[in-house]
C-alpha cells in the first residue's frame, strides 16, 4: 500500500498540505481535504477520510457510477465525517487514477462488475496497514456505492462477508432485468449489456442469489422516473430480498427504500437533482443509526 501522507502515529493527524495536493483533490472543501489521505489499497486508487486520524469509527467503502471518479461526491464524504463515520472512496475499474476507456463502455459494465467485485476484499484487508493507524472499525463497517458503484456492491453481498450494513442508489441488483430489458417486459429497449452472455449474467446476478446474502440492513435511494436504471428493475429485487430475509426468520424491515418522483437530475438518475441534500442527509441518518456513530467532539 501507498500513501501520499505522512503516517500518522500516537500523537494526533498528520494534516497534508493542501498546496501539494493533485489539482482534483484541492478542489475539495477545505474542511474534507484537510482529513483525507489519497492511498492506492491493494491496487485501487482511494480517497480516504477520517474524522480526525486518531479514533477509531466506523467506515464505509463507496464506489461511483460509470464515467466519472472517486473525487466526484465530496459533499457526501464531508457529511460522514462530521457524523463520525470514514469514508473509502474507490476508483471503478477503467476509472479515475486508473483510466481506461475500454472499461467505461455500457458492454464492458459485468466485466468491470466483477473485476471491482473481486478487489474489495484487498481493499479491506490493507485499511489494516500500520501506516493507516488502525483508525478504522472493522466491526462497524460498511458499503456502498451509486449505480454500477451499487451493482458491484451487491455483486460482493453475494458471498460471505463482514460487512454490517450497506447503502446504493441509482441501482439494482436485477442484472437479468436490466440488460436483458425483455425479461422485465420491456422488449425493444436498449439494453445496458447488447454483448453480455445471459447465461453468466444468470449466474453472477444477486437477484438468483438473494438467499446467499447476510440480513444486514440495507439502504436504496432512486427515482421512480430513472430513465437509466429503471425503478421496476429494482423493486423486484427488494421484494425477494426480503422475503429471503423474512423466510430465513429475520425481519424484511432491515431493508429501507427511499424514492422521488422527479429530481430534474440528468436521466433522473445521478445526484438526485433538487433533492440532492435531502437524499445525502437521509443516507447519513441511516449510516450514523446503524453503525452507532458518533460525531468528533470538535465541530467542522
Amino acid at each position: 500500500m501507498t500513501t501520499s501522507h505522512e503516517a500518522v502515529d500516537g500523537s494526533g493527524p498528520a494534516w497534508p498540505d493542501l498546496a501539494k495536493l493533485p489539482e482534483r483533490f484541492r478542489q475539495l472543501p477545505r474542511a474534507l481535504a484537510e482529513r483525507t489521505r489519497i492511498a492506492t489499497l491493494a491496487g485501487v486508487p482511494a480517497l480516504i477520510a477520517h474524522p480526525d486520524w486518531k479514533t477509531p469509527c466506523p467506515t464505509m467503502i463507496w464506489m461511483h457510477g460509470r464515467t466519472v471518479n472517486k473525487e466526484l461526491d465530496p459533499g457526501r464524504y464531508l457529511r460522514w465525517i462530521r457524523a463520525g463515520i470514514a469514508a473509502v472512496a474507490l476508483d471503478l475499474p477503467g476509472h479515475g487514477e486508473r483510466l481506461d476507456p475500454a472499461f467505461q463502455d455500457r458492454r464492458t459494465t459485468l466485466a468491470m462488475l466483477r473485476h471491482m467485485s473481486g478487489e474489495i476484499d484487498g481493499v479491506v484487508d490493507a485499511l489494516a496497514a500500520p501506516e493507516l493507524g488502525g483508525v478504522f472499525d472493522f466491526e462497524r463497517l460498511g458499503i456502498g456505492g451509486m449505480s454500477a458503484g451499487g451493482m458491484a456492491t451487491l455483486l460482493r453481498l453475494c458471498e460471505p462477508h463482514d460487512f454490517a450494513v450497506a447503502a446504493v442508489e441509482g441501482t439494482t441488483g436485477w442484472l437479468t432485468g436490466l440488460f436483458f430489458p425483455e425479461v422485465a417486459g420491456h422488449a425493444g429497449e436498449t439494453p445496458w449489456g447488447t454483448t453480455q452472455d445471459r447465461a453468466v449474467v444468470e449466474q453472477l446476478d444477486p437477484m438468483s442469489r438473494v438467499d446467499s446474502m447476510a440480513a444486514i440492513p440495507m439502504l436504496f435511494l432512486h427515482t421512480r422516473t430513472d430513465k437509466t436504471v429503471p425503478f421496476d428493475r429494482l423493486v423486484p429485487f427488494v421484494d425477494a430480498l426480503r422475503a429471503s430475509i423474512e423466510r430465513r426468520g429475520g425481519a424484511g424491515s432491515m431493508i429501507e427504500m427511499k424514492t422521488w418522483e422527479k429530481t430534474g437530475a440528468p436521466e433522473e438518475h445521478a445526484g438526485f437533482g433538487t433533492f440532492g441534500n435531502e437524499a445525502k442527509n437521509v443516507q447519513v441518518e441511516f449510516l450514523a443509526r446503524v453503525l452507532r456513530a458518533v460525531a468528533p467532539e470538535a465541530g467542522f
